[in-house]
């Protein structure tokens, strides 16, 4: 294994450092393998678990501060760029900030463990304001885990690992050959699922200067405000007349009129990836005329329509037409 992999073997801690560095700055980069078979090398190898483990948390805690800051400093356009760079899709912001609501900064102790997860929590946590105090050490702890667990498991399997990376090393240019293939298909998956997503979009928009000239037309669409709580929080403005939803509460429906009536529907995330979402679900369930706002709340203030302050965040009582048939 010394021989497999040198430059491990070699620069130790510091190897270590530089590909978790790398990988939360945003690099795709695999920091898992590194720190499995860096455990392994301290099992029967030069290195040693207390130089390994302060490397890859600092490495971590520096990756993920840069996240930090930079959400902090640039809001929502941070988390744009996350989302445009990303295989995974524009939901992520999401999901992300829907679990953050729910359970804070603790989250950060399990966020690793999850893809896609620790993408994106430490610039949303910047967006949020969260203390960088509460941030640093909740990201302590977490990087701390993650990287023990993985470590750990490294020593307990050194004999397989071993294993393993001589095959590789047996089949040699093979083995190179069809983790690129597969890496490819990989990649080419989740850009042609991004590609469809998109595809979407550019079909069922609708610009915020049309949505002005239907709404001074007398044609008054049902307008609905999908954002989520803390979104609403740090700029709690809506359209006129927009229906606040939850969209982490199952309990909440939408109250439409019919299925032929015009349903506008907006957000503040990166490809109106929210509002997407429940224009698919209105639609799949017979409403024929719903679009997203391109550009979102923030496209609609930059023009320079009115807006209204939020009243109220969490509605409690939505209910469709539907549901009540």
């Amino acid at each position: 294994m010394h021989d497999l992999f040198p430059l491990l073997a070699e620069y130790g801690a510091f190897a270590v450092f530089l590909n978790v560095l790398l990988t939360q700055a945003g690099a795709p980069l695999p920091a898992v393998p590194t720190l499995l078979v860096g455990g392994a090398l301290t099992m029967i190898g030069p290195l040693h678990f207390m130089e390994l483990l302060p490397a890859a948390v600092s490495g971590a805690l520096l990756g993920d501060a840069l996240w930090y800051v930079a959400g902090k400093r640039y809001g929502r356009h941070v988390m744009a760029l996350l989302c445009r760079v990303s295989l995974s899709p524009d939901s992520c912001v999401r999901r992300t900030r829907t679990q953050f609501e729910r359970w804070g900064a603790p989250l950060l102790l399990i966020s690793k463990f999850v893809p896609g997860l620790s993408t994106v929590s430490s610039a949303l946590l910047g967006t949020m304001r969260t203390p960088f105090s509460v941030f640093a050490g909740y990201n302590l702890a977490g990087s701390a885990l993650w990287a023990a667990i993985w470590l750990m498991l490294g020593r307990m399997a050194h004999d397989t690992i071993d294993q393993a990376l001589r095959l590789l090393d047996q089949l040699g240019g093979r083995a190179l050959a069809l983790i690129v293939v597969l890496a490819a298909l990989y990649v080419a998956g989740r850009w042609l699922q991004r590609w469809r997503f998109r595809k979407m979009l550019e079909m069922v928009r609708i610009s915020p200067d049309e949505l002005h000239t239907l709404i001074e037309s007398g044609s008054a669409p049902v307008i609905i405000d999908v954002r989520s709580d803390s979104s609403r929080q740090q700029q709690p403005q809506r359209i006129p007349g927009a229906v606040l939803y939850d969209m982490s509460s199952r309990h909440n429906a939408i109250e439409i009129d019919g299925p032929d009536r015009e349903v506008i529907i907006y957000c503040a995330c990166p490809n109106e990836a929210s509002a997407i979402m429940v224009a698919r679900t209105l639609m799949s369930r017979g409403f024929k005329h719903v679009r997203p706002l391109h550009g979102g709340i923030d496209a609609w203030v930059e023009r320079g329509y009115g807006v209204e302050h939020v009243i109220s965040v969490s509605p409690d009582t939505l209910t469709t037409a539907e549901a009540r048939a």
